[in-house]
């Protein structure tokens, strides 16, 4: 009887408290080194570093889910349109399907440095008026006093703010609201500015 009592406080009782013991002693170190305050804060930091070392402000014009029908079900993605520019003249916009929102907007910014437009600012607007077509959408560009301020709307503010412009007087002339083709007709148009240097 006294060893089946021995076996029976440190089996049962014994073996769950040592067990649960061990269990709880790495379980708190292993939330110290991968720390929920720690993790988090170190993401932003390297962003702003990047940020610092491209010389490019983004802005997300558009973010859409698309769904694909394949053999089994549907198969989800998201399609991002990113407007970047380094506010001295130099703009571009990119379009990219991702599997998840992140890296959608990841591809769509490296597109979009691949389509930089550069164009001459001077005192704050273009040089003179221009306009240009894409698919749709039309695009009205007109230069404007010092103080005048960017009179325009969508897309197309979004492009102008993030090349530089300061005051503009722009008008979307086509019928249709995308996003992507006014942004796309914006670009068009400081093409425009650049071969008339």
């Amino acid at each position: 009887m006294a060893e089946y009592q021995g076996q029976k406080n440190t089996g049962p009782g014994g073996a769950s408290r040592g067990i649960g013991g061990p269990r709880r002693g790495p379980g708190g170190p292993s939330r110290g080194p991968g720390g929920g305050g720690r993790g988090p804060s170190r993401g932003p930091r390297r962003d702003d570093r990047e940020k610092e070392r491209d010389g490019f402000n983004e802005q997300v014009l558009d973010l859409r889910r698309v769904t694909r029908v394949v053999a089994g079900g549907k198969r989800f993605r998201f399609r991002a349109t990113v407007v970047i520019g380094d506010g001295k003249g130099k703009v571009g916009v990119g379009v990219a399907k991702g599997a998840d929102v992140q890296q959608s907007i990841q591809k769509a910014k490296t597109a979009a440095k691949r389509k930089i437009v550069s164009f001459r600012i001077v005192n704050g607007t273009i040089p003179h008026e221009v306009k240009a077509k894409f698919s749709a959408a039309q695009v009205l560009l007109r230069p404007a006093k010092e103080g005048h301020g960017l009179m325009a709307g969508g897309p197309v503010r979004a492009v102008m703010l993030l090349s530089g412009v300061k005051d503009i007087s722009a008008k979307c002339l086509g019928g249709t609201k995308n996003k992507l083709t006014n942004a796309m007709a914006a670009i068009e148009a400081l093409k425009l500015l650049k071969n008339s240097k």
